[in-house]
């Protein structure tokens, strides 16, 4: 695998504004489904997602919240973000690198999707911890991600859900809420 840096999804989000057809491809269109499934039906109060990368999933997730953190570590990215949350006045786009310090101390619901492969082992542990100390008891955590490895990760795809939980110091109980041959989606309640 030879892994992608920062700079390098600033080059891909600067050149196509929807490089792995996020809002286009059927696939992608059953996997947000999957997470606003994950959500639930009602809306929650403060909603963070992490690597929102070109917004596909932030409006649907603008939906679902009452305010919506959503971070993007790269600036092209930001861009896009803010475009598709632009008829939303509940709804921001933030720039973050994880791990970094969250806009808010405390969330009722964290959207991970399609990150924690590209994290290196240090960075997914501390975003880990930091993620189960912003969830409130009783809070929605999604994590959404690849189940093959992709050339460009820095870890491989099996197990990080597992790890990942694992690292944030907290107890979960979790839920399978659809998973394909190349993708999985979860729905983690913090206990």
């Amino acid at each position: 695998m030879k892994p992608i840096a920062l700079d390098g999804f600033e080059r891909v989000f600067a050149a196509d504004p929807d490089p792995w057809r996020t809002f286009t491809s059927d696939d992608e269109a059953r996997k947000r489904r999957a997470i606003r499934h994950a959500i639930g039906p009602a809306r929650h109060g403060r909603m963070l997602e992490i690597a929102a990368g070109n917004g596909s999933n932030s409006r649907m997730l603008a939906t679902r919240s009452l305010r919506l953190d959503a971070t993007e570590a790269t600036a092209a990215g930001i861009r896009l973000v803010e475009a598709a949350l632009s008829p939303s006045r509940r709804a921001h786009a933030i720039r973050l690198t994880v791990p970094g310090r969250f806009p808010r101390s405390r969330y009722d619901a964290i959207v991970i999707a399609e990150l924690l492969y590209y994290l290196s082992p240090e960075a997914m542990r501390r975003t880990a911890r930091d993620t189960g100390r912003a969830l409130r008891c009783g809070g929605t955590l999604v994590l959404a991600h690849h189940r093959v490895d992709f050339h460009d990760f820095v870890q491989h795809a099996a197990d990080l859900h597992r790890i990942f939980l694992a690292q944030t110091g907290r107890p979960w109980r979790i839920r399978i809420v659809r998973q394909t041959g190349r993708w999985i989606v979860l729905a983690c309640t913090r206990r």
